[in-house]
């Protein structure tokens, strides 16, 4: 018997499975859609395709039939992708996620990573903090010390090296997470952090044109009200700091003092800054007001505009799309503007023989320098920044402190140009059924510009400077696959070789001491004081992959890898290195034993083994040399320069190799409604990538080596369920849960002090038995108070106290230390809602980070010793500071700074109302009329909602010890950022 699978368009469906029901007996169509199996009479056929309703149709003796599927949609995310190539979900044997970006499609993101916030258990991603820059990305934890923490973004089959703010998100059509080591060895020594893979969008076969419109904007402002204190709290809060002359002792500084006189008062014993004088009225303080916060911060925005045109003819098919992203965030001049292209083409030249490309250019804009975030919250409202000229003042307190908008006054161009193209060849070959070759070539181009001058530069005189880097890669694989089903063995093979090559060149010119900038940094030759310099690299990596898939019967899987990488920035006796893994899947619910379990429709095992590697930076295996000046030949002389060793070679510096167990479980049941997995895995990374230190008699501190040994252990579980499920109205629900854990078990192996137990790495903060992030400081007492005697390590009333650890009645570095937790959290979970009923969808989704008593904790700490610079800068208000009207105060307020400060550490959990999403899409009936296809508004919501104790800005940030009160700021700390979105899509 034979027949055809065409889809509803008519288009042929190769690759579909036609089985005879109750049988072994099976056949797959070929590129036209045909097939032939041997049936009887009374037999019935199950014709089934990925992404396509399964049907059975009776034989009644027929020789032809011909199938026609419909699509099921929610059949449509059984296809992954893996590496080079994709797989049905039922047959995958690692720990691959398809992330739902459907359902954060509207999200008010500029960045598609950050989509993926709290989606994909075991998938950390960080949160956005400035316009346009992308988020940490974390996978299973981290697994190094020295060597690469970065995760390896894949894009249509490529390596992409460039920024994730350049791709479009509305161009991209899926991404998956590999998660496990058998699932990234096929990437071998640059998986090690795992892997993300990128499928951007193309046409459908036999579609006619379908033009895409969305538009969108948003409104951006801190989720926190956080401001420096305006003129009358400031003023308070400067007396306040003089409470021992403010209030008299007697009364134990609670009972003013009526002798005070003030601030500017003879008695104070303050070392008063003069330029808070009233010029009119010396010895109070002068009538400005300024609002330095206000005047550099601003209300944020993100306007979107997107166009797209996809269709296909019978061999051709194409996307085309614009993109125009405008973002500004809270502080002036955080600008990002995304101007993105497309072209995305696939066509038939033969029935055997497909090309295409994938292809885009992005251009980002990132013009502007931004006032110091710093420098505004400190700025006194009592100062201003122009004099009487409208002239910026450099330093309008008098001290270092600089005027914040000095950094911002300036020329500044900061464009990104990013070029990408993917071209491939497959060809079925006919000599041998089910084989395939596949030719990829992909070349990434990037051009980096950084232009600036300000007249404040280099010490006033003026400074200006251009800086422009040129990076490029291409990435050659030839694919040989094949595929084929002999009755109950079901065979594919993949074979790889490919090559990847990166170059990098930097130039770099500067001058500073102009007598006028008029040209700013297009006429460096102006400046007195020329400084040049250059660099440039070129990294290449070959590498062979083979892969085998076995599947028995549809109930036992097998996949085997195994491949070898060589890369040019290895140590010359390790060049190369071998990454083999294995897995195995047993698909319980085609066993005989479940045949009448109808409440369980699927249900597979997992378990999976593997090594994959991770790569040092290049030249960390050579001598180094460098540059300085070195020698003065005489007076009046001009410097000589010389070279010399910088760093040791170690020409046996070896890959870090990570080997890494995966156990899981895949479920689907009650007609489909729950489903969802489970994974639990071990890590183990050795050879670590490290600098240890060596005696300095030989010339040099440290050495790049091999040393110790890491675990990294943890748990993931995703849930959903229909749990209303009628034809108007809908109710699913998609619960993720995940926990890593991570131990050193060894270090250098040494150990010097000879108590029979191996060194810790105490000045890396590396400790054996205890987590990579683990808190090894004082312990904090509290806050001495008034009148408080005996207090062990002499402290002072107001200064933090330090618990004596050994109980010795003295505080020293060496004893007194001790294990406070660790910064990494406890677990991690979300909760996504999505309702339906007839038109109308809402959905709203929960993130969170928990950790116990002594997890996921950071320092966030804003103690003031009083000097000079406290009694003229400004903090941010409502920082809860000690004081002897307020003895339970949580933050040190003292006159003095001691030796030894304890700090304060506070746990970051929190649970966030992190998106929401109304959308409403018109009748099809009513569009039909207008030749509309679709059309649909919406509005959405990002981070509307944060229930924390954290104190300060926001609790999700990677180094919250760069994110306090006040102090901080000079970090890099600042505000997350809560959005809300109106849009409207339209297709026709």
């Amino acid at each position: 018997m034979s027949g055809k699978v065409i889809d509803v368009n008519g288009q042929p469906i190769p690759g579909a499975t036609i089985i005879v029901k109750g049988t072994s007996t099976g056949a797959v169509t070929n590129f036209d859609g045909v097939y032939n199996i041997k049936t009887n009479g009374s037999s019935t056929i199950v014709v089934s395709y990925i992404g396509f309703e399964t049907i059975e149709i009776p034989v009644n003796n027929k020789q032809t039939i011909n199938v026609q599927l419909k699509e099921d949609i929610s059949l449509l995310d059984e296809v992954v992708v893996i590496g080079y190539g994709t797989q049905k979900r039922s047959d995958v044997t690692g720990a691959v996620t398809r992330a739902n970006l459907d359902a954060f499609k509207e999200a008010p993101n500029a960045n598609v990573v950050q989509s993926l916030q709290g989606t994909v258990p075991g998938l950390n991603i960080g949160q956005v903090t400035s316009a346009g820059s992308t988020p940490s990305i974390e996978i299973r934890g981290q697994v190094t010390l020295g060597g690469s923490k970065d995760v390896l973004i894949i894009l249509d089959g490529i390596q992409y090296n460039g920024s994730l703010s350049s791709i479009n998100s509305n161009d991209i059509e899926s991404i998956d997470v590999l998660k496990d080591v058998s699932s990234t060895a096929v990437y071998g020594a640059q998986a090690a952090n795992g892997v993300i893979l990128i499928t951007t969008k193309g046409g459908k076969r036999n579609q006619k044109a379908k033009v895409n419109m969305t538009s969108s904007y948003t409104t951006l402002e801190p989720t926190v009200d956080l401001r420096p204190m305006e003129r009358g709290e400031y003023i308070d809060y400067l007396n306040r700091q003089l409470y021992e002359f403010e209030f008299t002792e007697e009364s134990g500084y609670t009972v003013p003092n009526p002798a005070y006189e003030g601030y500017f008062g003879n008695n104070s014993g303050a070392n008063f800054n003069p330029k808070l004088e009233s010029l009119d009225n010396p010895g109070t303080f002068n009538n400005n007001d300024y609002d330095w916060w206000d005047q550099g911060t601003q209300g944020g925005f993100i306007q979107e505009n997107l166009l797209s045109v996809s269709g296909a003819s019978e061999s051709i098919s194409y996307l085309v799309s614009l993109g125009l992203t405008e973002q500004e965030g809270f502080v002036k001049n955080d600008n990002f503007s995304r101007r993105s292209m497309r072209v995305n083409l696939d066509a038939d030249a033969t029935d055997w023989w497909k090309i295409g490309i994938q292809t885009f250019g992005s251009f980002v804009k990132k013009d502007g320098d931004q006032p110091d975030l710093y420098q505004l919250v400190i700025a006194a409202p009592l100062f201003t920044p122009y004099d009487e000229n409208g002239n910026l003042v450099a330093t309008p307190s008098g001290s270092l402190d600089t005027n914040p908008f000095l950094g911002s006054n300036t020329q500044d161009y900061e464009r990104h140009d990013y070029f990408f193209a993917n071209m491939y060849s497959e060809m079925q070959l006919p000599f041998i059924k089910g084989l395939s070759y596949r030719l990829n070539f992909g070349n990434n181009y990037r051009v980096d510009k950084a232009y600036g001058a300000s007249i404040y530069g280099a010490g006033e005189t003026g400074d200006a400077g251009k800086e422009v880097k040129f990076y490029r890669d291409y990435t050659l694989d030839n694919i040989l696959k094949y595929n084929r089903v002999f009755g109950k063995h079901d065979v594919s093979a993949t074979l790889l070789y490919g090559a990847l090559e990166r170059q990098f060149e930097l130039t770099n010119a500067y001058a500073s001491g102009f007598d006028r900038l008029s040209l700013g940094y297009n006429d460096l030759g102006v400046g007195s004081i020329p400084k040049i310099s250059s660099e440039a690299y070129t990294e290449t990596l070959n590498y062979q992959m083979a892969r085998v898939n076995y599947k028995f019967d549809n109930r036992y899987i097998l996949t085997g890898t195994i491949r070898r990488d060589g890369f040019s920035a290895f140590a010359e006796n390790e060049k190369t290195a071998y990454f083999p893994s294995g897995a195995l899947g047993w698909i319980v619910s085609n066993e005989s034993f479940l045949e009448n379990a109808d409440w369980i429709n699927s249900l597979k095992a997992r378990v999976s083994y593997g090594i994959s590697g991770n790569q040092t930076k290049r030249y960390s295996s050579l001598a180094r040399i460098g540059t300085r000046a070195s020698y003065v030949f005489g007076d009046g002389s001009s410097t000589a320069f010389g070279q010399e060793l910088n760093s040791l070679a170690n020409p046996d510096l070896r890959w870090e190799k990570t080997k890494g167990l995966n156990v899981g479980v895949d479920f689907s049941m009650l007609s489909n409604r729950i489903r969802g997995s489970v994974d639990t895995y071990r890590n183990i990374t050795d050879d670590l990538l490290f600098a240890v230190r060596i005696p300095y008699l030989t010339g040099f501190d440290e050495i790049q080596t091999n040393v110790g040994t890491i675990k990294n252990t943890g748990i993931e579980i995703s849930i959903t369920g229909d749990i209303i499920r009628t034809e108007d109205f809908t109710w699913t629900t998609t619960a993720n849960f995940s926990r890593n854990k991570n131990v050193i078990l060894a270090l250098t192996g040494e150990d010097a002090d000879g108590d029979g137990e191996e060194d810790d790495l105490i000045q890396s903060n590396l400790f054996i038995g205890k987590s990579i992030n683990a808190i090894f400081d004082y312990e904090n007492d509290g806050i001495v108070q008034i009148g408080e005697e005996n207090v062990v390590g002499g402290f002072n009333p107001g200064e933090y106290k330090v618990v004596d650890q050994n109980g010795d009645g003295e505080i020293t570095q060496a004893d007194d230390r001790t294990f406070l937790g660790t910064k990494d959290p406890d677990f991690r979970a979300s909760l996504l809602n999505t309702f339906k009923y007839k038109n109308l969808s809402f959905s709203f989704f929960f993130n969170t980070i928990q950790g116990g008593d002594d997890s996921y904790i950071a320092k966030n700490d804003n103690a003031l010793y009083r000097d000079a610079n406290t009694l003229h800068r400004n903090v941010l208000s409502g920082i809860d500071y000690w004081s002897p009207q307020n003895p339970n105060g949580l933050n040190a307020l003292s006159s003095s700074r001691p030796g030894i400060t304890p700090g304060r550490y506070e746990n970051r959990s929190f649970v966030r109302l992190q998106d929401v999403n109304l959308r409403y899409s018109f009748n099809k009936s009513v569009l039909e009329s207008l030749s509309i296809e679709d059309l649909s508004i919406f509005v959405s919501a990002k981070n509307l909602a944060t229930w924390t104790k954290w104190r300060g800005w926001d609790p999700e940030v990677q180094d919250p010890s760069k994110n306090l009160y006040g102090s901080g700021l000079s970090a890099g700390g600042r505000p997350v950022l809560k959005g809300l979105s109106v849009g409207i899509n339209l297709t026709f």
